[in-house]
């Protein structure tokens, strides 16, 4: 049995510990009353708060039970916020505004309570486009009011497939979609103004199959402005995910296993260099927006996971060392699915992690990005969009996610410009600051009979995309089989089946559509020639600068992967000479070229 059926079997085991557990609670009176006092102390010290218009309450909502079986069911099944299995949040509280004292309303009604120090606010700001300069002045536009500056950066299509802004053919492509890097200097300019090493900033970067090269660029970056002892601040996370890339989403530039080689060499270094940064994003979001269901996004998505964990751990890296250091990273979609699919993964990575892998209560938690889905947003009377993302988003927070992107009402037309993103980024801000829905009590809107319904059913069908993958021979056998992609693209068709007989309503497209609407008129966002231009005449003047360096630094990484070695550190030494496709481009002499599985 492979770690995977292992995994399905611990869920199982589990599952079956919860009702001896509750049989035991209620047979065994010594049990049960422990139960009750634990169950009490954590009731009686649960903070108290007051809303804005005076009325209490607890800084925790617990359900109100007061029999032992229940308890268990709830303590053991569940897990408080912060406690194993982490049903209901990673953490102990999330998103809550500081304690006030009960008494401050009362004593202060009529005066504005000083300021308290905030928590870090879990919206993270995603953007890219044209050039890096415009991306950074974009950056700087979204972060103006955020307190913590946590980025995501979306990257043009040759920078995706490590290509040079100066290859034939692509010079349209430049800037579009997202912003073009050739080389550390553009990182420079990337992230120019932020303190990258600041505990109030986190980079996140959207990229897959060269990311080891564009994590190169980003630490030699951040040492060319800092001086090398910012290495270990250095915090965020790059997707990196190489099997979400071939099941979903195509951006493959290396053979499969060295592609995992690459990444696994990745890990090495930054988990032993840089405690503060996530150097896998594990994606299903991208396996959502190819039109999976959200049950295979999810089953998908963890099964890679633990995927990784073994990769990883058979490289030699300790489990307790890089477990805390993977992150996850999903679709919110309109589906039934999505009130509770956060939260079910969050259970399975936990009993998975500890039970299989043997992993302390750090790596077991599942920290997860969430963005709401783009696949949801239609042309079609698009100011609708703003109503599906707001829907997204209470299900994101419902689900206790630790950072989130909403996307723009536009972006079935165009890169999102100013005005919508703003007005995305505002959806979150109205939702956590200006209503009391999440900033008051934790498990607010946790717990319902409808939503217990929806955890029972999405674990037994994910579970069941388990035990298929096993039967295939696990995640690499299952991928080298396109199982996958072919379930995806099954899904996919579905969904579209859905949307054309009207089976699945779409707002403004199959139901109560105005027939007399008329195509908007939407500026699209397009990289003028004059940077494009200016893009290829910049790494002109970088690779004449550095022709001879280059060289050298070439055949030293050549060489070191030819030896087999961890080739991350001498990476770091080529990207301050070296573009990203003269580096893609020498890999691929040494370990080939990805080729699509038939």
């Amino acid at each position: 049995m492979s770690k995977l059926g292992q995994v399905v079997e611990s869920v199982e085991n589990y599952d079956k510990f919860v009702l001896e557990q509750v049989k035991s609670a209620r047979s065994d009176q010594k049990f049960g009353r422990e139960l009750m006092g634990r169950w009490n102390d954590t009731k009686a010290k649960i903070p108290v708060s007051r809303t804005p218009t005076g009325l209490p309450l607890p800084r925790l909502a617990l359900p109100e039970i007061d029999e032992p079986g229940e308890i268990a069911r709830y303590i053991f099944g569940e897990g408080l916020p912060g406690e194993f299995p982490y049903l209901n949040a990673a953490y102990r509280e999330m998103y809550l505004e500081p304690v006030r004292e009960i008494e401050s309303f009362e004593k202060n009604a009529s005066k504005i309570d000083k300021k308290i120090p905030q928590a870090e606010e879990p919206t993270r700001l995603f953007s890219g486009l044209m050039l890096a300069e415009d991306t950074n002045e974009r950056f700087h536009y979204l972060t103006q009011h955020q307190r913590t500056h946590r980025l995501s950066t979306a990257f043009d299509g040759p920078t995706l497939y490590g290509i040079d802004s100066d290859a034939d053919g692509v010079f349209g492509k430049i800037g579009e979609g997202g912003v073009a890097i050739d080389t550390v200097e553009d990182m420079v300019r990337l992230y120019d103004g932020f303190d990258l090493g600041s505990p109030n900033f986190s980079a996140s970067m959207t990229i897959s199959g060269p990311a080891p090269i564009i994590m190169a660029m980003y630490i030699a970056a951040a040492k060319r402005r800092f001086g090398p002892k910012v290495v270990p601040k250095l915090r965020g996370t790059i997707q990196a995910d190489i099997f979400k890339e071939v099941q979903a989403q195509n951006e493959t530039i290396f053979p499969i296993e060295p592609s995992l080689r690459f990444l696994t060499d990745m890990v090495e270094f930054t988990t032993g260099e840089m405690p503060r940064w996530y150097p896998i994003s594990i994606s299903g979001y991208h396996i959502g927006e190819a039109g999976s269901t959200p049950v295979q996004q999810a089953a998908y998505t963890l099964s890679n996971g633990f995927a990784y964990a073994e990769m990883f751990a058979a490289r030699g890296i300790p489990i307790d060392q890089f477990g805390p250091r993977l992150s996850f990273f999903l679709d919110c979609g309109l589906d039934v699915e999505y009130i509770a699919l956060a939260r079910v993964s969050r259970r399975i990575w936990a009993i998975g992690m500890r039970d299989v892998f043997g992993a302390g209560p750090k790596a077991q938690l599942l920290k997860l990005h969430t963005q709401t889905s783009g696949r949801s947003l239609i042309a079609a009377e698009f100011k609708n969009n703003l109503t599906r993302t707001a829907a997204e988003l209470m299900l994101a927070y419902m689900n206790a996610t630790n950072s989130c992107h909403s996307n723009s009402a536009d972006e079935p037309f165009t890169t999102p410009s100013e005005e919508w993103i703003r007005l995305a980024a505002h959806g979150q801000a109205i939702l956590l600051e200006e209503s009391g829905i999440f900033k008051h009590t934790m498990n607010m809107l946790s717990g319902s009979p409808g939503m217990k319904a929806v955890e029972r059913a999405v674990e037994a069908a994910i579970l069941d995309e388990f035990r298929e993958i096993e039967r295939l021979g696990g995640v690499l056998a299952a991928v080298e089989e396109r199982y996958q992609r072919s379930q995806i693209q099954n899904a996919a068709h579905r969904y579209e089946q859905q949307i054309y007989d009207g089976t699945r309503p779409i707002i403004g497209l199959n139901r109560y559509r105005d027939g007399a609407e008329e195509i908007p008129a939407v500026k699209l966002a397009r990289t003028p020639r004059k940077k494009q231009q200016l893009q290829v005449d910049r790494l002109a003047k970088f690779k004449k600068k550095n022709a001879e360096k280059a060289k050298r630094a070439l055949d030293k990484l050549a060489e070191v992967v030819e030896r087999g070695e961890n080739f991350f550190p001498m990476l770091l030494d080529a990207v301050e000479v070296c573009s990203l496709g003269q580096i893609t481009g020498r890999l691929q002499e040494v370990v080939g070229r990805f080729r699509p599985m038939v």
